[in-house]
């Protein structure tokens, strides 16, 4: 088990430097807006185009992943995301923003399709859940880590935006160092999202379940958590809790669900996340309660993408695995669209014909 993950380190390595740099962007961007006096719509509406980008980027990186190779293909991504991320330095204006997170958006998806199908060609049945939990727990400990940086500020606004650029673009070393070899190129397949659900009805419908979870939380929680009178350092520490909580329970819910029937590990994980959620809705003010049950929101919410992508990826074949990872990718972006949208007021501008589009 543990040979199987030194093996993709370096892709490891990679997704933690690069979410120890973008990860936190969110929730600086928010908080910027919210100094700015911005609404809460322009605020979700800035978070919303984001999820947008991750749709558009859904849809169209597997054929440049497919055309370029996955190493090229993920460097071209991640230099882009690098420039972008020096954007938000030069112009604290709304529209750029949303064009800037729009870009962030379409580059990340593209990472994800990259990195998600590389490790799902190098799993196995008995060894994914561990694998993509191994993933996740890379990717939650550098966003965690990045939150850190919110308090980089000082008296100079653009240092936050100019430390992420650096390790955004630091994440490309380990992979054009890597011996581990990339899936070979593969001709594309019609593969809609039609055919994943066929395949795998709880993973697919549990990947846009979690975007609409995770849109809303991502979106906003920065902000309500302000309001109810954490400052920026406590507000910087309760994110960083609730993504430490999604990193305890990654390896745990995943080396469960590659000894047991993961379809019963992702039922009983959303079970336990509604009750969470529940009692995180009933706080009034800031306390002990409230690191606790975002701790336990993150714990469980946080593993359930990797495990349906998991349970999808059990039922697939090797030349289908860039294409799926594209719809997964898809379909948490069109959840997460959807519920960042309500949860700031705004129509619902997120795609409604998925199947159409993605054909």
């Amino acid at each position: 088990m543990f040979s199987a993950i030194a093996s993709v380190r370096s892709l490891l390595l990679a997704i933690f430097v690069l979410m120890a740099g973008s990860g936190f962007m969110s929730t600086l961007l928010s908080l910027r807006l919210e100094r700015a006096g911005q609404s809460t719509i322009i605020i979700g509406l800035v978070a919303t185009v984001y999820f947008a980008g991750l749709v558009i980027g859904a849809l169209r990186s597997g054929r440049i992943v497919r055309r370029v190779g996955h190493i090229r293909a993920f460097a071209a991504f991640v230099a882009l995301l690098s420039a972008s991320t020096l954007g938000y330095a030069q112009f604290t204006d709304p529209l750029l923003w949303s064009s800037l997170r729009l870009i962030d958006g379409f580059c990340l998806a593209g990472v994800f399709v990259c990195l998600e199908s590389w490790l799902n060609e190098r799993a196995d049945t008995v060894s994914r859940g561990s694998i993509l939990a191994a993933y996740m727990v890379a990717l939650y400990c550098g966003q965690a880590v990045g939150q850190l940086l919110l308090g980089a500020t000082g008296d100079q606004p653009a240092v936050p935006f100019q430390l992420a650029s650096m390790l955004i673009s630091l994440s490309i070393i380990p992979l054009c160092l890597t011996r581990t070899s990339a899936p070979p190129p593969t001709e594309a397949a019609a593969f809609g999202i039609g055919t994943l659900f066929s395949g795998a009805p709880l993973g697919t419908v549990g990947t846009m379940t979690i975007g609409l979870m995770l849109g809303a939380f991502y979106g906003l929680a920065a902000v309500q958590v302000r309001r109810l009178g954490l400052d920026l350092p406590q507000t910087a520490h309760f994110m960083m809790v609730v993504i430490l909580g999604g990193v305890a329970l990654q390896w745990p819910l995943g080396r469960l669900s590659d000894r047991y029937d993961r379809r019963h590990v992702i039922v009983v994980s959303f079970a336990a996340t509604l009750c969470v959620s529940l009692a995180i809705s009933l706080l009034e003010s800031p306390g002990p309660w409230l690191a606790v049950f975002g701790a336990m929101f993150g714990g469980l919410s946080f593993a359930l993408y990797p495990l349906c992508v998991a349970h999808c990826n059990d039922r697939l074949l090797a030349t289908q695995r860039i294409a799926a990872s594209g719809r997964l990718v898809l379909l948490y972006s069109i959840g997460a669209a959807r519920s960042s949208a309500q949860a700031a007021g705004l129509p619902d501008s997120s795609p409604h014909d998925a199947d159409r589009v993605a054909a």
